[in-house]
């Protein structure tokens, strides 16, 4: 019987050990070859593979377009073993002009658009690297850089690109990893050039000062940004912040005072179409009931016309409310979370970023100088052998005629190296005239003065920082301010302070008559009605007119219940219209068995006497009245059988109070006997007989000189012999005058 084949180790291990084993391999997979980006040249490594297929590929800026399939396709089959959407995706946006800020690769065809369309399929499209990409790519074949075997070990790919470009700053980058995340925005590369210079020449320098080169972002779309230096300080020193970027826009005048706001500039990585569809929304839904109308009419550059209602309200003032309700103004998160050159992920300040690819530029230099001596040893070699050909040219041809070993008798003959004796056999005729000898010393010349130039570079380091500095110096000409790709799109503005926007800037003001019958239901009618009007209003069968007060669009009004509790109603909020309205109850918390006393225009700056029908009140602030919630204010505090029976204005000048009970008794006394509180029972007002029934009806602050006003007839009276019913708070009264209503009411 034969063995059992062995088929490999069986280890015995704990399920939780052999899947923390599994994904930590996997997490550190995604932190190390997915998702951050190398500090040295900003890359991933997609973004890295795609640069140098290219580069393989000859599609240099000076070259014509090939297929992006045809690209995707190399990168996929011999670098990036991943689906070729994904691939085709970054290579996609690394074309895009408003996702990128100095764009590496040039597209042509459909390659996606602001509002978020997707790009043509790769069969379709073409592209080409652009001349940032062929700075990154600088240097490439001359050991600058270190490779690694490809995924199949069939070939070599760069572990980073020389780069000769600030790109992480420059391009930012943004990703998800395992337990980690990177979001760098783009900035301006003119400044990161005079950020890295300062730093080259002050090597100590603080952030203080090199955000005085780097103020902040310079986003591919433009905007402003309204962070302040302290936060941006602080977000560069910690390499953890974000920053504010508001939409950039500006007044078109109409005429007639009319106006419409056009927005020219938005803020990066939000989408056209989705804030256009926002703010419609906004209008739809009512929420911007100043804002009438929102069109796109952007061609090739942005251009977003807002149309306000009417041309009051200020610019700024709608502009401000549109920041706080849209895209118009967005976070962008600041996480410099970057692989360092051991390829250990950590967050690093903007110096640390700054310092990093100036170290690896001069890792760069160095081998590239390297790189460059060992070709000039050899050429120097092969010169210098063709040379001593030149001297020695009768012998050395009688040598290669008439010996049966030529090679070894011109090693002989002349102490040459084997290099040396090839570049003399492989010499062709037309190479031995005279200005050919004349060429070959010129040459060694050269080349020995550059070997004693780069060896002198590489002795000094003061050189070599130099060298360094000449070519960020290179860079900022190549695409500096000075260039139209380098211009800065981003205003630094200054941080906006805490605007508040008034109700009334956003509302249309208009004169209304807010009615609330009996039974509830609530409505505005247009205008100012008068007696007549009133009398002519419909209501639901079974249900009378209860209130009817003269309002604005703008205005609060202000409902004061049984339960104590102040309501508040948007007057614009209200139902309009030729309908009956709607219940009360459903805009407010209204309970069941509670019921709406008084309903009035709020004031600011007015006081208010309240009351409950157990005669107790007091003098409440009415800006201390006014509800947020649907829920109410509760100010007046009742208990058991007790409501809430009277709310009435204090007016300027004010000096008494005058009560009345159900019993038709008034009390008369003066105000300063009233506590003014901003929630409680209050003190006794009136006081009435036990048993026998009798609740406050209605409170009115009035001035003794001008008398007792209250209903008589189909008019009014007024009662300026008051000195019946003086007295002192909390006393019972005297019978009211004749005449005096049946309601036992003031108004």
């Amino acid at each position: 019987m034969a063995e059992p084949v062995k088929i490999g180790e069986i280890r015995e291990t704990r399920l939780a050990d052999a899947l923390g084993e599994r994904y930590l391999s996997y997490a550190l997979s995604t932190i190390m070859s997915r998702s951050l980006p190398d500090v040295r040249d900003g890359l991933k490594p997609v973004h890295r593979r795609l640069l140098y297929a290219m580069a393989q590929l000859k599609l240099d800026p000076k070259s014509g377009f090939k297929k992006c399939a045809r690209v995707v396709g190399d990168v996929m089959g011999k670098y990036h073993p991943h689906g070729d959407m994904s691939i085709y995706d970054a290579m996609v946006r690394l074309s895009q002009d408003f996702a990128v800020r100095y764009p590496l690769v040039d597209g042509q065809g459909n390659f996606g658009n602001i509002d978020g369309d997707n790009a043509a399929a790769m069969r379709y499209t073409e592209a080409r690297m652009t001349s940032v990409a062929m700075a990154l790519l600088d240097g490439i074949d001359e050991d600058t850089v270190d490779f690694r075997p490809t995924y199949d070990g069939e070939e070599s790919e760069p572990v980073v690109l020389p780069s000769n470009f600030p790109n992480l700053l420059a391009n930012g980058s943004a990703g998800i990893a395992v337990g980690m995340a990177t979001s760098i925005p783009p900035h301006n590369v003119g400044e990161i050039c005079d950020a890295l210079k300062h730093l080259i020449k002050f090597p100590n320098a603080t952030i203080d000062k090199l955000v005085d080169f780097m103020p902040g972002p310079d986003f591919p779309t433009g905007g402003t940004l309204v962070e302040s230096r302290a936060a941006i300080l602080e977000a560069y020193k910690t390499g953890r912040g974000s920053f504010r970027v508001r939409a950039k826009w500006e007044v078109e005048d109409l005429g007639r005072g009319t106006y419409q706001v056009v927005v020219s500039e938005i803020p990066y990585q939000v989408q056209k179409s989705k804030l256009i569809e926002r703010i419609a929304e906004l209008i739809n839904n009512k929420n911007l009931p100043i804002l009438t109308d929102v069109r796109d009419e952007s061609a090739e550059d942005i251009r977003i016309v807002l149309e306000p209602r009417t041309g009051k309200v200020e610019a700024e003032m709608l502009m401000e409310q549109l920041f706080r309700m849209t895209d118009l103004e967005s976070r962008f998160s600041l996480n410099m979370n970057v692989l360092n050159a051991e390829n250990t992920p950590g967050v690093m300040s903007l110096r640390e970023v700054l310092w990093a690819f100036l170290e690896h530029r001069m890792d760069v230099l160095v081998r590239r100088s390297n790189f460059r001596l060992g070709q000039i040893e050899r050429r120097l070699e092969i010169l210098g052998g063709m040379l001593i050909a030149f001297l020695n040219l009768d012998e050395v041809i009688r040598i290669i005629r008439e010996e049966d070993d030529a090679k070894a008798a011109l090693v002989k003959a002349f102490k040459l190296t084997d290099v040396q004796v090839e570049a003399i056999l492989n010499m062709r005729l037309r190479q031995l005239r005279k200005l050919e000898e004349m060429e070959i010393k010129t040459e060694n010349d050269a080349l020995k003065k550059e070997q004693k130039a780069l060896k002198t570079l590489l002795k000094d380091e003061g050189e070599r920082w130099k060298s360094i500095s000449d070519e960020v110096t290179e860079i900022k000409t190549n695409f500096g301010q000075k260039t139209e790709l380098g211009k800065r799109r981003t205003i630094i503005g200054d941080a906006p302070t805490a605007v508040i926007v008034p109700l009334e800037a956003m509302i249309e003001r208009e004169p209304v008559t807010v009615v609330c019958s009996q039974e509830g239901w609530i409505r505005t009618i247009k205008g100012h009605l008068n007696a007549e009007q009133l009398k002519d209003l419909k209501y639901k069968e079974g249900d009378k007119e209860r209130f009817a007060i003269a309002a604005q669009t703008t205005d609060k009004i202000l409902a004061f219940a049984t339960n104590g509790r102040f309501y508040t109603l948007a007057c614009d909020k209200l139902p309009g219209g030729r309908g009956h309205g709607e219940p009360l109850r459903l805009m407010v918390d209204l309970p069941n068995d509670a019921d709406v006393t008084t309903l009035m225009v709020h004031v600011p700056g007015r006081k208010l006497l309240v009351a409950s029908d157990a005669g107790r009140g007091f003098i409440v602030p009415e800006d201390e009245v006014l509800a947020q919630t649907k829920n109410g204010k509760q100010v007046l505090n009742v208990s058991g059988a007790e409501e809430a029976a009277a709310c009435s204005v204090v007016p300027e000048g004010a000096d008494h109070v005058a009560a009345v009970g159900s019993n038709r008794k008034i009390i008369i006394f003066p105000l300063d006997e009233m506590p003014e509180m901003t929630r409680g029972k209050g003190v006794i007002l009136q006081k009435y007989k036990k048993g026998g029934g009798a609740l406050l009806r209605d409170v009115k602050a009035i001035t003794l000189a001008e008398g007792l006003i209250f209903p008589f007839g189909s008019g009014w009276r007024t009662e300026t012999d008051l000195k019946h019913w003086l007295g002192k708070r909390a006393q019972a009264g005297a019978m009211a005058p004749r005449g005096f209503p049946t309601s036992n009411r003031f108004s």
